[in-house]
């Protein structure tokens, strides 16, 4: 089976990066206003609610499938599932940030949204240095 594809997920991708910033800095920030805008997309309200919809300017819509407060958002993304975790690093007051992405249609969405995950992840860790 080619990397990325899964039996039951179908095509998936994930991404991570370790943040200089404490758990709860890095929650606050991607499960507020400005951190989802970055993720899910401008317009995006999320509430802890599963079942909840949501919709972004550019029309994507969908809905909460799971919400745990300084743990992980997991959403309906058009016909695939996305999902945000934030976990403590090793390193104390750091924070390692995860996305992942499954029910993509094939590998070239794959790639394509292995990029936009890297490319959201340089913003989150931007936003956050600037604090």
């Amino acid at each position: 089976m080619p990397t990325g594809l899964t039996k039951d997920a179908g095509w998936q991708v994930g991404v991570s990066r370790t943040l200089p910033h404490p758990p709860s800095v890095v929650w606050d920030f991607i499960s507020g206003s400005e951190g989802v805008a970055l993720w899910l997309g401008p317009g995006a309200v999320l509430t802890p609610d599963p079942g909840a919809p949501y919709r972004t300017d550019d029309g994507t819509a969908g809905e909460v499938r799971g919400y745990r407060p300084g743990d992980r958002i997991r959403v309906t993304h058009g016909p695939t599932t996305v999902q945000v975790a934030v976990a403590p690093a090793a390193r104390p007051g750091s924070t390692v940030l995860r996305f992942h992405q499954e029910r993509m249609a094939d590998a070239a969405e794959r790639e394509r949204r292995r990029a936009h995950w890297r490319r959201v992840l340089d913003a989150v860790a931007d936003a956050l240095d600037r604090g």
